[in-house]
C-alpha cells in the first residue's frame, strides 16, 4: 500500500530548518551501545543531577554494569520482562540501561497507579522481576500470588540527594517528616530487596551477550484514554532512530554541553524518549525532577540552567508566569518543544516573550516512540498546527471508513504514519496488531487531521472520541476551543453522552476562572454564536477540577463517567 497522493514527493522537506536532512542514516546501534558511546566520549562530564547531586557519565556507566551483574544474579535473561515503577530519580536512568544491557525488556508503569491498574499490567506482561520506588513497594507486594513478581527491589530516592538535604529530611520537625514521607518510605512487605544490594557486587562481564538493534527494547503500555491500556513493542531500532530524528530535527545542539531538563515524567514515552534517550545520545546533562515544581525547577536554574526543555503546556505557562514575576530565569532555554496535548497559542507568545527562544509544537503517540511529527525550529513554523513529519517519515491520509481511499489537502481525514519509529505491534494482541498496522508498514494514528499542501498537519480530533449527534459528526476539540475562547472559562472538555435511543448529546465540563460566575445558560450563547446548533452542548456542567492525566492531558473518558453518574460536577 504505497501513497498516490499529494504528499509522495515529501513535499513538507522544503520547511525544514537549514542543516535538516531529509531522512536519517541505518540504525545499527542498539541503545546500550548508544549509551556507551556516551560513557566513552563523556566520561568526566555530568550526565545526571538530582537536586544538586551529580553523576558523571563515567559513574553511570560504573552503575549500569553492576545493576545488570545484580540483575542477572537474580536470574533475569535476555527476552524477560522488568517492571520498572519509578519517579525521575538517577536509580530510573541505571536500572531502565540495565535491563536493557542484559538483552531484557522494560516495562514502565506510573508509580501512582492503583493496584487495580498495576495488576493489569502485570497479568499482561509477567515480569519476575520489578524495580519499584520504596513507597510503592507493598502495592505491588501484595499483587495476587499468581501475579506478583517473585523478586521486588525497592528504591529510596532519597539515597540520590546530597547528605545536607538527606540529613534536612532526617529533623525532627513536622515539615522534614512531612517532606520525607513524600520521597520514601519504608516497605511493610518481607522479602523485598534494598536497591543498594542489588547494586553492591561487581560489574557485568563486557563480554555478555549484547541486544541486536531488532530485539525488543521496552514494552510501554498506552495511555488507555480511549479503552484497556494495551502493551506496545517498542523495538532498539525503534527508540534508537526517534533519538536520531530528534538529534536531526534540532539544528545547533552541542554535544556534550546541553543541559536537559527531565520534567515530564521518565515512564512516559515522551519523556522516555527526549530525556532516558535523546538526552543520552548525546552526552547531555539531564538534571532530574520526581515531579514538576516551579520551585524545585528555579532552584535547580541557578546552578544548571536549563538549554533544553521538553514539556507540556501547563509546565511553559507555570514557569513563564514564574518568570514573569522574577522567580525563575529561563532565558538560556534554547528550545523547547511541546507535546501530549493542544499548545494554545496565548502559552507561545506567554513563552517566548519569557524566553526569547522558540516553543513549537510536535506530535507521537505511544506507537510512533513517540515522536512524528514536529514544528521546524525556525520561521518557517506554524503555530496552530503540529508541524510536518520527522526526517525518513511518511504520511498519507485516507477516509474514515476506509484507508484504502486517500482524501486531498484540506479534507479531514485519518492519518496514517510509515517511519523506523513505528512500532511492532502490540504485546499479545495480534487481532489488534492487524488492525493498527496495515500493508507497508502503515499505522493508523485514529486521530482526525487536515493537511496543507505543503504537508503541515493539524489534528482535528480523536476518531473514537468523535461524537455523533443527528447523524451529523462533531469534533470535541472544536467545540473545546470555542469554549475555552471565553473569558470565564479556565479549561472544557466535551464529550458525548449516550440517549436512550442510542444516538448521542453534546455535554461539557468547564473549569471557570477564579472570582467567575458558572452561567451554562451564557456559555451555550457564546458558543451558538461560533458553532452549527448541532455542535452546541445540550448540557454544560462545573468541575472544579477536570481530571487530568500525570502529564496534564484532559481524561475525556473520565469526564464523561463522572457526567454520567453525576459525581464532581454542578449544573445550575
Amino acid at each position: 500500500m504505497e501513497p498516490t497522493g499529494p504528499w509522495t514527493e515529501r513535499p513538507w522537506t522544503t520547511a525544514y530548518a537549514p542543516g535538516v536532512p531529509d531522512d536519517i542514516p541505518e540504525v545499527t546501534e542498539t541503545l546500550v551501545d548508544m549509551v556507551d558511546r556516551s560513557v566513552r566520549r563523556h566520561r568526566r562530564t555530568t550526565a545526571l543531577v538530582f537536586f544538586g547531586a551529580r553523576t558523571t557519565y563515567g559513574d553511570l556507566g560504573e552503575r549500569i554494569a553492576r545493576a545488570a551483574a545484580g540483575l542477572r544474579r537474580l536470574g533475569v535473561q535476555a527476552g524477560d520482562r522488568v517492571a520498572l515503577v519509578m519517579p525521575n530519580c538517577p536509580q530510573h536512568v541505571v536500572a531502565f540501561y540495565a535491563v536493557l544491557r542484559l538483552g531484557a525488556v522494560v516495562v514502565e508503569h506510573n508509580p501512582l497507579y492503583t493496584p487495580r491498574e498495576l495488576r493489569h499490567q502485570f497479568e499482561d506482561h509477567g515480569a519476575q522481576v520489578a524495580i519499584v520506588w520504596d513507597r510503592t513497594a507493598d502495592v505491588v507486594a501484595e499483587l495476587p500470588s499468581d501475579v506478583r513478581p517473585r523478586h521486588i527491589v525497592a528504591v529510596d530516592m532519597t539515597a540520590e540527594m546530597p547528605f545536607g538535604k538527606r540529613a534536612a529530611l532526617r529533623l525532627p520537625v513536622p515539615a522534614a517528616r512531612e517532606a520525607r514521607a513524600k520521597l520514601t518510605a519504608r516497605p511493610r512487605s518481607r522479602g523485598v530487596i534494598a536497591w543498594r544490594k542489588l547494586v553492591g557486587g561487581r560489574r557485568l562481564p563486557r563480554r555478555h551477550r549484547r541486544p541486536s538493534v531488532d530485539d525488543v527494547a521496552i514494552l510501554q503500555y498506552t495511555s488507555g484514554t480511549t479503552g484497556t491500556p494495551k502493551g506496545a513493542i517498542l523495538t532498539h531500532r525503534n527508540l534508537r532512530a526517534n533519538a536520531m530524528q530528534g538529534r536531526a530535527w534540532v539544528p545547533g545542539l552541542r554535544e556534550g554541553e546541553e543541559t536537559f531538563y527531565g520534567v515530564l515524567p521518565l515512564f512516559h514515552a515522551y519523556g522516555l524518549t527526549l530525556c532516558l534517550t535523546f538526552a543520552m545520545s548525546i552526552g547531555a546533562k539531564l538534571v532530574l525532577f520526581p515531579t514538576f515544581d516551579a520551585a524545585l525547577v528555579a532552584d535547580a536554574a541557578k546552578a544548571d540552567p536549563p538549554t533544553f526543555l521538553p514539556g507540556v503546556p501547563p509546565v511553559y505557562d507555570a514557569l513563564a508566569r514564574s518568570a514573569a514575576h522574577g522567580a525563575i530565569d529561563v532565558s538560556t532555554v534554547r528550545f523547547a518543544i511541546s507535546g501530549a496535548m493542544s499548545l494554545p497559542l496565548a502559552t507561545v507568545r506567554r513563552w517566548e516573550e519569557a524566553t526569547g527562544g522558540l516553543l513549537v509544537e510536535g506530535y507521537g503517540m505511544t506507537e510512533t516512540s513517540p515522536v512524528a511529527l514536529g514544528n521546524p525550529i525556525g520561521p518557517t513554523r506554524r503555530p496552530g498546527t503540529v508541524g510536518v513529519p520527522f526526517p525518513g517519515t511518511d504520511i498519507r491520509v485516507v477516509r474514515i471508513d476506509d484507508p484504502s481511499a486517500e482524501v486531498g489537502p484540506g479534507e479531514a481525514g485519518e492519518l496514517l504514519l510509515r517511519g523506523p519509529q513505528v512500532f511492532a505491534g502490540y504485546w499479545k494482541r495480534p487481532e489488534e496488531t492487524a488492525a493498527a498496522l496495515l500493508p507497508g508498514g502503515w499505522l493508523r494514528t485514529g486521530d482526525i487531521v487536515t493537511v496543507s499542501d505543503d504537508g503541515f498537519v493539524t489534528v482535528v480530533d480523536r476518531i473514537k472520541e468523535l461524537i455523533i449527534t443527528g447523524g451529523y459528526n462533531v469534533a470535541p476539540h472544536e467545540v473545546e476551543e470555542t469554549l475555552e475562547a471565553h473569558p470565564d472559562v479556565v479549561a472544557a472538555a466535551v464529550v458525548g453522552l449516550r440517549r436512550p435511543d442510542g444516538s448521542e448529546q453534546v455535554a461539557a465540563a468547564v473549569e471557570i476562572a477564579e472570582g467567575r460566575v458558572f452561567d451554562d445558560g451564557a456559555l451555550r450563547d457564546f458558543c451558538r454564536a461560533h458553532l452549527a446548533d448541532y455542535k452546541i452542548p445540550r448540557r454544560i456542567v462545573r468541575m472544579d477540577e477536570l481530571p487530568r492525566s500525570l502529564v496534564g492531558k484532559v481524561l475525556r473518558r473520565e469526564v464523561r463517567d463522572r457526567m454520567t453518574a453525576g459525581r464532581g460536577a454542578t449544573e445550575k
